[in-house]
């Protein structure tokens, strides 16, 4: 009769030790190394699992053990069934097989990145993001004919990667969210205990950044967009419409795109809804403008359209207003800082009404902290970078301070 067990190779040890599988069968034995190990004070020696502690993956082990155990007692009944006398070497071919697939797809950061998102309930936008650093990582490999296992992700492979996607002209915070998400893929094989490999936090394994510079629209500017007649294109209206909620209530676009009747509470004096990203609950009062809005549109909000096309008519509409300031964009991109210059109109998003409400209310003296409950910067020091004031703007929050009088 064939049996297979699982041992430790060393049951006393103070530390941990490999895990055998024993296979015995007419009147001899296999002694196979899983390659897996553990400390023996999470082996279970009776039923040759490992213990169910929160500490260990023992889920994956035990898994693990129940998968070669069926792989060798297929292939010795295999063997048997076609009259092939059994051999170590030949019961041993399929555990090699799986344990090589196993070893190759969690040492391949390539693959256990695809596995992750893949598997991940992260919101799609977050996946996409990873997605493109998986895409670089893949490109990078055959550029370079690296071999990108886990133990390889050192200093060496950051200077080479980070060359790479300068030379692909990237800018400097498209690099650094590539970087950060590669650190994100391999905090996951860390926890994982895939590896003990922490070269990616050293200091010099920095995440790329610099400013980037958006603009906002002052109270004027809205109100301008705000006025104008876009009867005789009622998709610009629609649109504008939207923004302009935007710009008074510092919602996202996905969370806009969400309102229903719903959401409005109070006799509809405040907005009441859970953000998308961030799964806050967040409470604001309605603008005068906006409840104009709703009572044009019998409560609800306008429809909206795809991100895209909101930004190709926001321009349309910012132009038509004539938001003609010319403004100045400085970036670093390909490692070479360049400097544009653009009509305002041509740099209005969706995400200005949100940047814009942010600044306003900062220079209408609103508490910052009762600002960051709506937009969800969790400190002061990112919400600062947010917000966008010019010198003069800054002079003119401060001139009525009574330091300078």
């Amino acid at each position: 009769m064939a049996t297979v067990t699982f041992n430790l190779k060393e049951p006393n040890s103070k530390s941990e030790t490999l895990i055998y599988l024993i296979f015995r069968y007419n009147n001899s034995k296999l002694k196979y190394s899983t390659g897996q190990k553990i400390h023996p004070k999470y082996w279970n020696a009776e039923t040759q699992l490992v213990r169910e502690v929160k500490t260990v993956p023992f889920s994956e082990f035990n898994a693990l053990f129940k998968t070669l155990n069926h792989l060798i007692a297929d292939k010795y009944r295999a063997l048997i069934n076609d009259k092939i006398q059994p051999t170590p070497e030949r019961l041993k071919a399929p555990l090699d097989e799986f344990l090589n697939k196993v070893k190759n797809k969690e040492t391949n950061l390539i693959s256990f990145a695809e596995d992750i998102v893949n598997n991940s309930l992260r919101k799609p936008s977050t996946k996409k993001q990873l997605r493109q650093a998986i895409r670089n990582l893949k490109e990078f490999k055959q550029a370079s004919s690296r071999s990108l296992y886990f133990d390889s992700i050192d200093l060496d492979f950051y200077d080479e990667f980070v060359k790479f996607l300068i030379d692909k002209n990237y800018s400097t915070n498209t690099i650094g969210t590539t970087i950060k998400n590669v650190k994100v893929f391999m905090n996951e094989a860390v926890d994982r205990k895939l590896t003990h490999n922490l070269q990616y936090k050293n200091k010099r394994f920095k995440t790329p950044e610099e400013n980037s510079e958006s603009i906002y629209l002052s109270k004027e500017e809205i109100t301008k967009i705000y006025e104008k007649d876009f009867s005789f294109k009622p998709i610009f209206e629609k649109v504008r419409d939207l923004f302009i909620i935007g710009c008074y209530t510092g919602l996202r676009f996905s969370d806009l795109a969400a309102i229903t009747k719903d959401n409005f509470i109070d006799k509809k004096t405040k907005l009441r809804i859970k953000t998308e990203k961030t799964g806050e609950l967040v409470i604001i009062p309605i603008h005068r403008y906006v409840k104009e809005i709703l009572e044009k549109y019998h409560g609800k909000v306008p429809e909206s359209y795809s991100n895209q096309k909101m930004n190709q008519y926001l321009k349309n509409v910012a132009e038509l207003v004539e938001l003609n300031e010319n403004v100045q964009i400085n970036a670093t991109k390909g490692g070479i800082k360049t400097s544009t210059n653009y009509k305002k109109w041509e740099l209005v998003t969706v995400h200005t009404a949100r940047r814009s409400f942010a600044t306003n209310a900062y220079l209408a003296d609103v508490p910052t902290i009762s600002i960051m409950k709506i937009t969800g910067h969790r400190t002061e020091k990112s919400f600062l970078k947010y917000i966008k004031i010019t010198q003069e703007d800054n002079a003119n929050k401060l001139i009525n301070h009574p330091f300078f009088n």
